[in-house]
């Protein structure tokens, strides 16, 4: 018999407003990063339209996923007729919100992670007023979720940012958007003070370094701008989460990492140093944001490359005294590392190292690995200390809607299954404060990466296709069932 998790455990989905929310420019929403990317397929990268309004050059950047898009000087990212961009409708969260939260209900979902779009509160960003539509928006959405007890968890900035503010400052290359960013967030706490309790500021931070526009907004590039904008969202969450405690210390401010436990694939000790230089490099972000500090191995670097940050000594002062209150993390499975030439390398959307003999993968690339989320819970908790919480984990498919819109996923069952008992083990052999689980995309959403609608995480199917069709219609899928009973025997029951 396994042993139930916590009673006060936070079962739950996880979804992002570029992915999922739509409403595009409804309710004076401005433009912001998410809305110019075009769709893509698993090995299309997405594409970004770009034109210069001095000289009229135009053009276009492949999003890159390892490497950061380049924007010439002076191009401005522009909509191009033809083209499919698939989070302006996404799956249209925004006039579907009280059914899906219904149905997330249904399920028994205690928490729900989601986020706010940025350009729906200041449609370009450095607006002296919010705007008060996008305000009342989301005041419906978290009134819908405590009406059936279902906690909301934030993310205030999850890939997107105000177009206006990637064009004007060069997203968060510059200094500007500290204050700029601190005005956003604390309009937020005040506004739903009493209704959130938990928020999260810079969804996988770690990730400005493969894809610093959608992670930052930034355009024009290089190592140290990016490693400037990076402390400038350090300075940004710390000011996020001296506001939040001023004004509500109820409400709990989290960071977000993007983490896959790192094996080294030989016994060599320079696969050993690579694992370990790989792990510096993710660590780094959560370093900084739980531990208040830069940590010395980042500074060396900084030091050899030549890379100098636009700093002063407040912002040190900022970070060392609010750090976060908890740390978030995405983990979807390992990535397994080698400095050997001449072996097989994971095929996907994302570089997810050498193939893993020992594990199996799916049709993107992404293993399954049964003890990545121990492993993660364990190397997180024993470096900060800090209570963790698991708000993505989940396995793209391509499903199939039956004719009766039955929907067959038992390769996502078995896949949570592993998933929830590598958690499991976890807590209840190791001891770890683990606050809860957000199964990533808990309704069909776009891919971030490749723009598909293909390619899908959800207990919930929406009738939406990579052309742009559909009627987006919900169905259940048969993991919407078995996650509801999961989540009613308090994670003892993970058969089928």
């Amino acid at each position: 018999m396994r042993q139930p998790f916590p009673d006060q455990f936070l079962w739950g989905g996880a979804t992002a407003a570029n992915q999922y929310e739509g409403g595009y420019l409804e309710g004076h929403k401005g433009l912001n990063t998410s809305d110019v990317l075009t769709n893509g397929e698993r090995l299309r990268p997405r594409r970004i339209y770009w034109k210069n309004p001095k000289t009229g050059e135009e053009g276009f950047e492949e999003m890159g996923l390892t490497e950061p898009v380049n924007f010439p000087e002076g191009a401005v990212p522009v909509l191009k007729e033809g083209e499919l961009y698939p989070s302006q409708e996404a799956t249209d969260f925004y006039h579907h919100f009280k059914e899906d939260i219904a149905l997330m209900a249904e399920m028994g979902f205690k928490a729900f992670r989601m986020s706010i779009s940025w350009s729906r509160i200041f449609p370009d960003g450095d607006e002296e007023e919010a705007n008060e539509e996008g305000l009342r928006f989301y005041d419906q959405v978290f009134d819908e979720l405590l009406k059936y007890g279902i906690e909301p968890l934030v993310t205030l900035s999850h890939y997107e940012i105000p177009l206006n503010l990637a064009v004007k400052y060069n997203g968060w290359a510059d200094r500007k958007m500290i204050d700029i960013f601190e005005k956003y967030a604390v309009t937020v706490f005040r506004r739903y003070k009493g209704k959130v309790r938990y928020y999260l500021t810079f969804n996988e931070i770690n990730l400005i370094a493969a894809n610093s526009f959608m992670e930052a907004g930034i355009m024009q590039t290089n190592p140290e701008i990016r490693a400037r904008g990076v402390h400038n969202q350090f300075v940004g969450s710390a000011k996020a989460v001296k506001a939040a405690h001023e004004i509500d210390p109820d409400i709990q401010v989290g960071m977000m990492l993007a983490y896959y436990p790192n094996y080294p694939y030989t016994c060599d000790p320079q696969d050993q140093i690579y694992v370990m230089e790989q792990q510096q490099e993710n660590l780094f972000y959560s370093d900084v944001q739980a531990g208040g500090y830069y940590p010395e191995y980042i500074l060396k670097k900084y030091e050899r490359e030549n890379i100098k940050l636009d700093d002063c000594p407040e912002d040190y002062q900022l970070i060392q005294k609010y750090p976060v209150d908890f740390i978030s993390f995405s983990c979807y499975g390992s990535i397994t590392l080698t400095t050997h030439e001449g072996v097989e390398y994971s095929k996907g959307n994302f570089s997810m190292g050498v193939a893993n003999p020992y594990l199996s993968s799916n049709a993107w690339g992404w293993n399954v690995d049964p003890a990545s989320l121990r492993i993660a819970l364990n190397v997180l908790y024993a470096r900060y200390r800090k209570p963790l919480w698991i708000v993505e984990n989940g396995i793209g498919w391509d499903d199939v809607k039956e004719d009766d819109g039955s929907v067959h996923d038992s390769y996502r069952i078995d896949y949570l299954r592993v998933n929830i008992q590598s958690m499991a083990d976890a807590i209840h052999l190791d001891g770890i404060p683990l606050i809860g689980y957000t199964m990533w995309g808990c309704v069909d959403l776009v891919s971030a990466g490749t723009g598909e609608m293909r390619k899908r995480y959800g207990f919930i199917y929406v009738d939406k296709q990579d052309d742009g069709t559909g009627t987006l219609e919900r169905y259940k899928k048969d993991s919407f069932y078995w996650y509801q009973k999961v989540i009613a025997s308090k994670g003892t029951d993970l058969e089928d």
